[in-house]
């Protein structure tokens, strides 16, 4: 009984520290959604011409920053689990893991402030080119 006993405790052990992870990595992903989302939508919520304002990145964006990058990243980082579960030592599997959910992270964080930038360009730019306005 005494190997199955510490087999038990170590699948215990390490099914805590997988939950443990991917919380903290859900974490760290909605920060940094949310993080991307102030800095890109921020200038079109304090008005853009005349004013004008766009609710659609309140309700539409900040959601979809928010709950996708913590979908995204535990996607990716599960699949690479799945897929380092019989190759290479522990501490490598683990630094394959978060380099592909840093890399993740990256790659989100850059699309979302490109397609933000292009959303708030478009309120922020003066409707009319011509002088007699």
């Amino acid at each position: 009984m005494g190997p199955s006993e510490n087999r038990e405790e170590r699948e215990a052990r390490e099914g805590t520290a997988v939950a443990a992870a991917g919380c903290l990595i859900a974490l760290l992903a909605a920060a940094t959604g949310l993080g991307v989302w102030l800095y890109g939508a921020v200038p079109a919520l304090r008005g853009g011409f005349e004013g004008e304002r766009d609710p659609s990145l309140l309700y539409i964006e900040l959601p979809a920053m928010v709950a996708g990058f913590p979908l995204l990243a535990l996607l990716t980082w599960s699949l690479t689990r799945a897929v380092m579960r019989a190759h290479g030592s522990p501490g490598a599997r683990r630094a394959v893991q978060a380099a592909v959910v840093v890399l993740t992270l990256l790659l989100l964080s850059g699309a979302c402030w490109m397609w933000l930038g292009h959303r708030v360009e478009t309120l922020l730019t003066v409707q009319c080119s011509d002088p007699p306005c």
